[in-house]
């Protein structure tokens, strides 16, 4: 039977102590609260504080930073950082190798296609695709986007 709870040692030298998810053998920090039914890839990491929502989805070498919310039925792909407090509602599809930077905030429903960028503090209230991509193209207002459908 393979261990139960992982330490790693940080860029620091402090020993962080993390479990693994019984529903696909992610790492999860013990003060964090992973549904039973989310699904957290072997290698991705889920940080001290940091809440996942039913039936969601975390993909291979993703992270979940501290204090950080995932909604119900949401889909991060692989290699995804989401930063710290950031919310992600619930029906999100979040594509592969995106950075989410702290303090965002995503819609339910929204979309993120891969490789994108999300500043620090913007918030995505848009559903679609190309609602998404448009949100993210356009310049920040005092660092956050704010945009809402018509």
């Amino acid at each position: 039977m393979a261990r139960r709870i992982e330490e790693l040692e940080d860029e620091t030298g402090a020993v962080i102590k993390y479990r693994r998810h019984a529903n696909g053998r992610g790492l999860v920090s013990p003060s964090a609260r992973v549904a039973e039914s989310a699904h957290i890839e072997p290698s991705a990491y889920v940080e001290a504080d940091a809440r996942i929502g039913l039936d969601a989805y975390i993909g291979a070498g993703s992270w979940i930073d501290s204090g950080a919310t995932v909604g119900d039925r949401t889909f991060v792909g692989a290699n995804v950082h989401i930063g710290k407090n950031c919310i992600v509602g619930s029906g999100v599809r979040i594509g592969s190798n995106v950075k989410i930077g702290e303090n965002a905030m995503i819609g339910n429903g929204a979309r993120v296609d891969r490789d994108e960028q999300v500043p620090a503090g913007a918030v995505i209230e848009l559903r679609g695709t190309a609602a998404a991509r448009a949100a993210l193209a356009a310049p920040p207002r005092s660092a956050r986007l704010t945009r809402r459908a018509a």
